[in-house]
Formats: structure tokens, sequence, C-alpha cells
């Protein structure tokens, strides 16, 4: 830890970064930068074009058209790669999209300004002002008349990932995972054009986007554990949301009868491919529909996405291809996993073979009940079998506290999960309306949580009270922004599409 002196922190010495060669040499030519008046954190840059825009503009026109057309340009960029002929250099600079090469020439740019290049390294931030032209392999270079220094790059640059020995190192130093990995950076653009896309869906469907609290005094919405804080001025402890489902709904009974919200959510759970302790939710509730509603609604949006995004039906998903045509296949609960967990279907008669069964497949003790039972088998063996979309419906009543009960049976809800490559896309359901029967919904929950099981719902009378005023049927959904950014952008870990995700401090 640092130590403090004169209420002064003083850095511990021991836990700075060691400095290499290269690193030092770094430093030097900066300063030897600063000797030759060169401003050395300018406060701007002009520009005419990123190299990303020359490259999409000019490197398809033939040589010349390209000489023909006399192209100016001010590209800034970083110097990828630097090699020097005599009286002329040779460099690359990127933006992290696109490459474009650089020719500089002693007579041209001066001599002060020429051996002012050579301070430069792999890494450093230029800007580079001359004409557009075609070497003789045909590879747009800008001919340099003019170049700025804009910033030293202190340390050298990674010459090349290693496959995974190198995958904390990325997702701790994401910046530099962008710099040496264009394609990283496309994935976060698609996710950011993919969560435009979607405000556009709802937007134009008459559904209003609003915010709900992140600091909640009761944590609702999922069966999940919470993230605990403490507000000091009025010493109440609160909770960072786990959801916001029960807000959005409140306001369904307020007379908003259509709202959305693209939200981040925390929760205090382990890490997996598919899980980060904060992540990013589309929860949207509609006045006078229903879950059928709802699975409309899905395959609209999701078929609408991947024509927007990928103009495709389907796409690749590691070895499989994935198909957002309508309409998406519908299976009941039960019906999935007698079909899909590889287990002999009078296995499910007996309700304590099944609970045996599916502790001996957690490893985690016998659950607490026939239905959390089956929800740990369709975890672990039935979920992992779904690849193409398909709308699980008919989920037991124990597991869905928030979910009217089915018309077809009392111990099923109007509730279904969107599993898709394994993985749970989507939830929704027909939305509990009864006050009375929430109420008694909370208080199994309640009963649970004093049995130990630490994600159960909490009791929220507040909620029970906005029900008592009226919620008409309603239909809800939460659609997770990660797991759907992982399937188009065909990434196998949530970590690859989260710009900074949860790690171990070093």
């Amino acid at each position: 830890m640092p130590e403090k002196t004169d209420g002064k922190e003083k850095t511990n010495p021991a836990e700075e970064l060691k400095k290499t060669d290269q690193d030092i040499s770094r430093e030097e030519k900066l300063l030897r930068l600063a000797e030759a008046g060169v401003e050395l954190f300018p406060r701007r840059a002009d520009r005419t074009h990123s190299v990303f825009e020359a490259v999409r503009q000019f490197a398809a026109l033939p040589p010349e058209e390209l000489d023909q057309r006399k192209v100016d340009v001010v590209v800034p960029g970083r110097i990828l790669s630097i090699r020097k002929m005599g009286r002329a250099t040779f460099a690359t600079i990127s933006d992290s999209r696109a490459k474009v090469q650089i020719y500089l020439r002693k007579e041209e740019v001066g001599p002060e300004a020429y051996d002012l290049w050579s301070l430069m390294d792999i890494g450093d931030l230029v800007s580079v002002g001359g004409s557009l032209f075609k070497t003789r392999t045909g590879e747009l270079t800008v001919h340099v008349r003019s170049w700025t220094f804009l910033a030293k790059c202190l340390h050298p640059l990674p010459e090349k990932w290693h496959g995974l020995q190198d995958v904390e190192l990325r997702y701790r130093r994401r910046y530099l995972d962008l710099i040496m990995s264009p394609e990283v950076g496309e994935t976060f653009r698609l996710r950011s054009r993919m969560i435009a896309e979607i405000r556009r869906f709802f937007d134009s469907r008459g559904y209003v986007e609003v915010e709900t609290p992140m600091m909640q005094p009761i944590p609702g919405g999922a069966l999940a554990r919470p993230f605990k804080t403490f507000h000091n001025a009025l010493g109440i402890d609160l909770y960072l949301r786990i959801a916001p489902e029960l807000y959005l709904k409140r306001l369904i009974v307020g007379g908003m009868e259509k709202v959305y919200e693209i939200n981040r959510n925390f929760r205090n759970e382990g890490i997996s491919s598919e899980h980060n302790p904060e992540f990013t939710m589309l929860e949207f509730y509609e006045a006078y529909s229903d879950y059928h509603d709802m699975m409309n609604l899905t395959e609209e949006l999701l078929h609408t996405l991947c024509l927007t995004l990928l103009q495709a039906e389907e796409f690749p998903y590691g070895e499989e291809r994935i198909s957002f045509r309508k309409p998406f296949a519908r299976l009941k609960y039960k019906e999935a996993i007698v079909g899909h967990s590889g287990l002999a279907p009078e296995r499910f008669i007996n309700r304590a073979e099944v609970m045996a069964f599916a502790a001996e497949l957690g490893g985690e003790g016998l659950p607490l009940s026939h239905a959390k039972a089956l929800d740990l088998i369709f975890d672990k063996l039935v979920k992992p079998r779904i690849i193409q979309p398909t709308f699980i419906t008919h989920i037991p009543k124990e597991i869905s506290p928030l979910a009217k009960a089915s018309s077809e049976d009392p111990d099923e809800t109007d509730r279904f999960e969107l599993i898709v490559a394994g993985m749970e896309i989507a939830n929704a359901f027909s939305e509990l309306s009864d006050p009375q029967e929430q109420r008694r919904r909370f208080e199994q929950q309640a009963e649970e949580k004093k049995q130990g099981v630490e994600e159960s719902h909490w009791v929220d009378l507040d909620y029970v009270q906005a029900l008592e005023y009226g919620l008409p049927p309603t239909g809800g959904e939460g659609i997770g922004i990660d797991r759907l950014t992982m399937l188009l952008a065909d990434r196998k870990s949530i970590r690859e599409v989260i710009l900074f995700p949860l790690l171990r401090p070093k």
C-alpha cells in the first residue's frame, strides 16, 4: 500500500513497474523531443480522414485515377511498423480499424522533421499530411509532406498474442487488446449498433424508454444474491439492483402501457463463460398482452436485428449455424426434460429419484424441492443440447414467483425461456397481477430463504400494494444483451463482449 507522509501519499518503489531497456530508451526520446521544442501533449489534431475512412474511400481506386484526382489527406494514427531506407522511410499507421502505409522523404518533409522522425517508436501516435498514391505492389500509401507528433508510447507493444495464455492480459488491458486486434473493436461496434437498433425497434412500436433505480431498498425481479451497500446520509442499507422488473411493472400500474429499459444489473454470483457479476439486460413490458405476444415480439426483434446487423437470417456460432427465421420452435418444459436429458421417461415418475439424481448431478446436496431438482437437470443436461432458437414454455410455478399460473396446470406458469446455442437468451411471462397470490408467493420464497436458499426472492410489500391498485393483463420480458452479442459476434465467452469484465485484482 502507498505510504502517507504529511498527508500525501508516497509511492512504494517496490510497487512500481520495473522499467526495461526499451522503456528507458523511449523516455529518453521523449526528453529529446522536448529539447527540440516539440509539444509533447498537444491539445488537438487536425484531420481530414481517419485511417479507416481513407482506406474505405480510396483503397479500391485504380492507381491512375488516384493520381489524377490528387487526393490530399491529413490522417492520424498509431505507428505499427517502421522501415528506414536511407533518405526515405516507409511506415504503417493504424486507427485500430484499418492500416495505411506512409512514405517520408527527407527532401520533402525537410531535414529537421525527418531527423525528428528517428525519435519515433512503434506505438507512437502521429498525424501525417500528404497525397495518396499506390505503390508498384498496389498498396495505398500517403506520400507525406508534413507530420505532427501526437503522443509517445512509453512501453513496447506486445508483438502478438499467444492464445489462451494471454487471455487475462487481454481483458485486464483492454486498450492493448483493441490496439493489437481490430476484430475486437468490431465486436463492440456491433454491440453498439445492436443496442441502437433495439431502441429503434421499440421506439417505433410506441414503447417509452425509462430509467429505474440502480440502488434499491429491496432487491427484486429475479432469483439472485444481491450486492449490498450503505447510504450514510439516510443510514439505510441499499442493494444494487438484480433486475428492474418490479419498478417497470409499477409504471404499468401507473398507466404507462409500453415501457422498456436497457439496464445494468448486478448479481453477486460466480463467473463463467456466460456470467459476469455486472451485465446488461433489455427489459420491456406491455399492458393488455401475454407471454404469447412476447414470443411473437421476440421473434420479430431477433429476426430484425439479424437482418439489419448481419444482412442474413442465419449466422455462424462456433461450429453451428444459428437461424433466426420465424417461427422459432416451442417446447414445454417437462417435454424438453424428458426428450433432451438422455434419461428414460419412467425415471421422472418417482419424485424422490429425480431429487436424488439432481443432487448427484449438482454435487451440492439434495435440492429443496422437486421443481428445483428438475431445474438443475434442465440446466445441466437439457439446455446444452438445444442449439436452434427454442421457446421453453410452462415452467414450474415454484421457480417462477412473478409469473401467472397456467390455465392448463396450476403447478406451471405462463412463462417461457428462449434457449439458443445452449444459453438462456430471454425470459418472459404473463405477469402475475393478483396481489394476494403475489404475497403468498413472496412468503413462500421467504420460507426458502430461512432454510438457507440465498437466491430466494425478497418480500416486497410496497410492490404488493402497487398491485392492489390494479395491474392490467401484462406481458413482460428480459433479454440478455451480453449473450445476444455473443451470438451475433460469434464469441464463446461473455468476457469477449464486455469491455471491462470483472477480474480478480493482481
